[in-house]
């Protein structure tokens, strides 16, 4: 074959994919990649005797997390991929390897092997769990599933000797679908605590922001750890739902970390837009969530 036929046959590859690439994302919302910039691209992109793999492999490298169910040879691999809306659901996932077997050896990080985060594509219904792993490498926790719709589901997790990686895939809970809006907040309010969010986010830059916990109007200075900090914060970008996992400054018992009122945190997030942001903390034996919505600035980000 010519050049000029090679050329045209790689044309018509390249519109079949798009094509396919735009139904599927059109059926189910566009995809997530990693902020965190720690998951590396397997190297079976390379070697073609041509740039294009490079550039691929490049640009995975920059995107953040969570946007795609495979990376760095890991996979994420549901044992079903629909849920039952309105009631507490079974939910079974594996992640396989290079090798193409499950996976059944983890760092524990933040003191679990697995974090599982599970959000409609609305960023409703919001829900951090830690699911069991059996024997096969087959992970199963119970799952509240509040109302039908399209659910992100994330693996955050550590294969002992690899990279720490976070991977998503879509979940379906049939039924009618009613999407929430949310208007920018930087105060929440659950159950009688109020957690107000001070700081600016700004793309590709290292970012201090604050979350300060008050109880009925009074300081609440006894936080109780919960996975090894005072508080557990995920970021998700809207509209793609590119997920930001942030880690607090200093630890429990370190000396120099006060349980409360504030928890610092350092975010950087890969681009300007609108964010959803979880703050999981634990006070009097419960953990509750707070929810923020903010909208960053223009920085130096990129993705």
């Amino acid at each position: 074959m010519n050049a000029t036929a090679k050329l045209s046959a790689y044309g018509v590859a390249l519109a079949l994919v798009a094509a396919g690439a735009w139904a599927v994302g059109s059926a189910v919302g566009p995809l997530s990649v990693e902020a965190a910039g720690h998951d590396e691209v397997g190297a079976e992109g390379a070697g073609h005797g041509d740039d294009h793999g490079a550039a691929v492999a490049g640009a995975a490298q920059d995107q953040p997390a969570g946007l795609a169910s495979s990376r760095g040879g890991y996979t994420l691999a549901p044992v079903g991929t629909t849920l039952t809306a309105g009631a507490t659901d079974t939910f079974s996932f594996r992640i396989t390897g290079p090798d193409g077997h499950a996976v059944t050896a983890f760092d524990v990080e933040h003191d679990k092997r697995m974090h599982l985060i599970v959000v409609r594509r609305d960023t409703s219904g919001f829900r951090h769990v830690h699911p069991e792993m059996a024997a096969d490498g087959t992970w199963t926790t119970s799952l509240p599933v509040a109302g039908a719709g399209s659910y992100r589901v994330f693996a955050d997790f550590t294969p002992t000797g690899g990279e720490a990686t976070t991977l998503g895939t879509d979940v379906t809970a049939a039924g009618q679908f009613e999407p929430q809006r949310y208007a920018p907040s930087r105060v929440a309010r659950v159950d009688g605590y109020e957690v107000r969010l001070d700081g600016e986010l700004t793309p590709g830059e290292a970012s201090p922001v604050r979350l300060t916990v008050t109880r009925d109007g009074v300081p609440v200075t006894d936080l109780q750890p919960y996975l090894g900090a005072y508080g557990h914060l995920v970021a998700l970008r809207q509209g793609d739902l590119a997920y930001l996992h942030v880690h607090p400054e200093g630890a429990p018992g370190d000396g120099a970390t006060a349980a409360g009122p504030e928890i610092a945190f350092v975010a950087e997030v890969p681009s300007a837009g609108g964010y959803r942001l979880f703050l999981d903390f634990r006070h009097d034996g419960v953990v509750r969530t707070a929810e923020f919505t903010v909208t960053t600035e223009e920085g130096h980000g990129h993705g």
